[in-house]
């Protein structure tokens, strides 16, 4: 089959084309056994009438010509011809649409074909990204695609359950069930189609547009009915240079170096350099530091040097905040002394239009074996180094998240955030133009480091998209990775050729490598750190079974409808553990899920139903609705659900619990409290405890957590 398609493919490039003609495209999906409508093409009126004949009417007739894509839009399109005498009625037609609306086209002829059987109209398609190759598009066909947009992709290659999510993510897929009287369609043959299309495009990757719209699909089966394909050369952005180890052995030398220059020093409090090696310093790092500056003898009581290659010691990593066109040669001199790392400071590269200046300075690196963390960039922080790499605030709090962010007042965001919320991290690290050390380095380093556990990313891009799903594919099984992508909008890269295309955009493709890599996307800075906060205190869930507690009606229902939106599924009580709650709560009170138990109630009883909860091995997951009163005020409440859940851990294996609070501003100070002993919690708020939950359960169904 590959043969065809190759001769096929070959023919179409000798003639100088892009696109493939409706049966040129039908020719490739039959070769990879993609069942398409029969048709033929006529030259003239009796032929077209012949062939009809042949098929059997209705029949339908669309213009054949390399230079129309969109035959509808010039008028080339005929449906539902019953007679001899309507097919060459509706082929004069067409011709004449055609030379009106495109005079010049090449019209190879009009292509008779069966009318398709009544079924759902689908659409299946691929396009190319530049980051992460080939992705394959379905969902809903005819005028729903241009209207809803309603549609799903996946990357390249397609396993089946990627192709069986994708039908399950629409939706309308509702559509494709029992609907209205219609029998459901036949889910499995749309899965094949998908993913031969997808090896279709692993063997030809110069195939870099399909629109396969409308694909009828029924309970028999399903038939392509219409098929355009549009070549090109499946050009990437960047390709990474390393290895793994290669990767590993040096990051661990940039972010616990037993040396450290700061090349560009300074004796002034009021320059980079000066606050650079001052934060170096009182973050209390324990290796040698190494100021260089020509000029100056000493600098913040460390001797200065007036080169790196003046430095005595093995040095591993260099922080530089000179001017941009200094860097290069200051690189070439750290590869000279053996140093594995550069955290370029300094800007006025890419970000202000100077791409010249910055391929010179990835060429040095690459030349002398340095690799690069920036350019402009404030800097990294890595806490169990005690490693205060930047010219911003310090920040010395240890805990096991490691951040990342393209933008520099993201990361003051960062670190303003973690300190206010007591977080705690492992890394925050600022990457900045990315020319080489990106995210799926960082993500190889993260993975690997025992003082990380989970992983939160902001992106802007994503240069090697390969690479970032291989590393992401391998991390994610064990540690979880949130990832915030800013910039939600098309690169306009992509010609709109097809439906695929034009519906793609940026953001679509974004969200299809990160499904495929095992990250957990969300919609925002807030959402990205409370996750990140949340996700490591929590233990893994074991199954979906998740329950409500809660001490308002209201806030239950608040808190049950954020589920729903989150695809956290509430559990529904066996008749036993229905009855045990009810011995714990007033006659007024409700069982069933959420469990009310009132707002009257004192600490008794909410230790209680959330002990029952804990300690029964059908309830996986737990959530708490907290209603401040005087009878259990905040501080109490807190006090109670630690002094339960410890309780409980004493006998059964931990369970995630997060908490909503509602009350005075008490409850601030209860939430603090919930936060210390591993109880996410969020005052003011019915959504924020079920995101952060939401999160925790998408990452272990990808990982394979949950028990089926």
């Amino acid at each position: 089959m590959e043969s065809v398609v190759t001769n096929l493919l070959s023919e179409v490039k000798k003639q100088g084309r892009v696109h493939l003609t409706e049966v040129e495209s039908k020719e490739v999906l039959k070769a990879y056994h993609i069942k398409v409508s029969t048709g033929y093409v006529a030259t003239d009126q009796d032929t077209a009438a012949t062939v009809a004949s042949w098929l059997g009417y209705p029949v339908a007739m669309k213009i054949l010509s390399p230079d129309i894509s969109h035959k509808s839009d010039v008028g080339g399109v005929r449906v539902n011809l019953d007679s001899p005498e309507a097919v060459r009625k509706a082929f004069s037609e067409i011709m004449q649409n055609v030379k009106l609306h495109k005079p010049g086209a090449n019209i190879q002829g009009i292509l008779v074909d069966q009318m398709a059987p009544e079924g759902v109209e689908l659409v299946i398609g691929a396009t190319f990204s530049r980051q992460f190759g080939h992705a394959v598009m379905f969902g809903l066909g005819g005028i729903f695609i241009e209207v809803a947009g309603d549609v799903a992709f996946r990357i390249v290659p397609l396993t089946r359950e990627d192709a069986l999510g994708m039908i399950q993510e629409i939706r309308g897929r509702k559509i494709l069930g029992n609907f209205r009287g219609k029998p459901a369609v036949d889910v499995n043959t749309l899965a094949d189609i998908m993913q031969k299309l997808s090896l279709l495009l692993t063997d030809h990757p110069e195939i870099l547009e399909v629109d396969l719209n409308p694909v009828i699909a029924t309970a028999a089966g399903a038939v392509v009915v219409d098929a355009r394909m549009a070549l090109g050369e499946p050009k990437r952005i960047s390709k990474t240079l390393y290895s793994s180890e290669e990767i590993i052995t040096g990051m661990k030398r940039i972010f616990s170096p037993a040396g450290i220059a700061v090349i560009g020093a300074s004796s002034d409090p009021s320059k980079l350099g000066y606050s650079t090696v001052k934060n170096i310093i009182d973050g209390g790092y324990k290796g040698k530091i190494y100021p260089i500056n020509p000029k100056a003898e000493e600098i913040l009581g460390r001797k200065c040097y007036k080169s790196i290659q003046d430095v005595p010691d093995q040095v591993d990593v260099a922080v530089i905040v000179i001017p941009a066109k200094n860097v290069a040669d200051a690189v070439k001199a750290l590869g000279e002394k053996g140093v594995a790392g550069a955290i370029v400071i300094s800007s006025g590269f890419a970000e202000i239009g100077n791409n010249e200046l910055q391929r010179e300075l990835v060429a040095k690196a690459i030349e002398s074996k340095v690799r690069i963390l920036g350019p402009n960039i404030f800097g990294i922080y890595y806490t169990p180094a005690d490693l205060c790499a930047t010219f911003c605030t310090p920040y010395t709090e240890k805990g096991p998240t490691a951040l990342s962010c393209q933008s520099g007042g993201v990361g003051m965001a960062i670190i303003g955030y973690s300190r206010s919320h007591k977080m705690g991290v492992s890394s925050i690290v600022g990457v900045g133009n990315k020319c080489d050390v990106d995210e799926d380095d960082l993500i190889e380093f993260f993975g690997q480091d025992p003082n990380t556990k989970v992983i939160a990313m902001h992106v802007e891009d994503i240069k090697d998209g390969a690479a970032f799903v291989k590393a992401a594919q391998k991390v994610s099984k064990e540690k979880p990775i949130v990832a915030l992508k800013a910039g939600a909008t098309s690169l306009g890269e992509r010609a709109a050729f097809s439906h695929t295309g034009a519906l793609a955009g940026d953001d679509r493709i974004y969200s299809a490598a990160f499904a495929k890599a095992g990250i957990v996307r969300v919609s925002n800075l807030e959402e990205l750190l409370d996750c990140a906060r949340s996700i490591s205190k929590l233990p893994v869930p074991k199954g979906e079974n998740v329950l409500i507690v809660t001490g308002a009606g209201g806030l239950g229902v608040l808190l049950a409808d954020a589920c729903s939106r989150h695809q956290i599924q509430l559990m529904t009580l066996d008749k036993d553990l229905d009855e045990a709650f009810k011995k714990f709560i007033p006659p007024f009170g409700a069982t069933g899920n959420p469990v009310d138990i009132t707002g009257g109630e004192p600490p008794e009883t909410y230790e209680a139903t959330i002990r029952l909860a804990l300690e029964d091995d059908r309830v996986d997951a737990l959530i708490l609705g907290y209603w401040h009163t005087l009878v259990t005020p905040p501080l109490v409440f807190a006090e109670t659900v630690i002094r339960a859940k410890k309780a409980a851990e004493a006998v059964k294996a931990p369970k995630p619990i997060v908490a909503s609070l509602s009350g005075d501003v008490e409850v601030e100070r209860a939430a603090t409290l919930l936060e210390s002993h591993g109880v996410p919690a969020f005052p003011y708020s019915s959504e924020k405890a079920v995101v952060v939950l939401s999160a925790l359960y998408r990452w272990a169904r990808m990982a394979g957590k949950i028990k089926s």
